[in-house]
């Protein structure tokens, strides 16, 4: 709730945002994707604290992001205090090898067009803009951008 609220309520805590934020980051929520065989969260910790963490969701196609068997980075989050400490480079890592190796060609995310940090962050690790899409909550739609990366298919052994 902390970073999604630090990235997008800029201008302050609206109710739209409030109630957005409230029901996508419940317990009950991640509960439910930490069980889910379609997805894997994999989470940064300093002295017992998470600080970050990386949500893959497989089987998750765009129509803008390349042809392939497409996985979803649905969340590369870190708390502000812990950018630039390459918390963000040891998740996105770690999830491009999880969407590897469960057979995912194509590693696709949405974020906000304004995120000019999130955007640079991507494209400097290989990730391609493929196009405009949208994010729509409370009759609101955001502006995103679908960038993707071919990821490499881990050799047989």
């Amino acid at each position: 709730m902390q970073v999604f609220l630090d990235t997008y309520a800029t201008e302050g805590i609206r109710p739209e945002i409030a109630r957005e934020v409230l029901s996508s980051y419940s317990q009950a929520v991640f509960a439910k994707a930490i069980s889910a065989e379609e997805s894997r969260i994999t989470v940064a910790e300093r002295n017992g604290h998470l600080i970050g963490f990386a949500q893959v969701t497989f089987s998750a196609n765009h129509s803008l992001a390349p042809a392939g068997a497409q996985a979803e980075l649905l969340r590369l989050y870190v708390q502000e205090s812990f950018t630039g400490a390459k918390v963000g480079t040891a998740l996105l890592a770690e999830a491009e090898s999880i969407a590897c190796l469960e057979g995912a060609t194509v590693l696709w995310l949405t974020p906000w067009v304004h995120n000019q940090r999130a955007l640079a962050f991507y494209s400097r690790r290989g990730y391609t803009d493929f196009g405009l899409t949208y994010f729509t909550f409370e009759g609101e739609s955001h502006e995103n951008r679908v960038l993707a990366k071919s990821l490499a298919v881990p050799n047989a052994a």
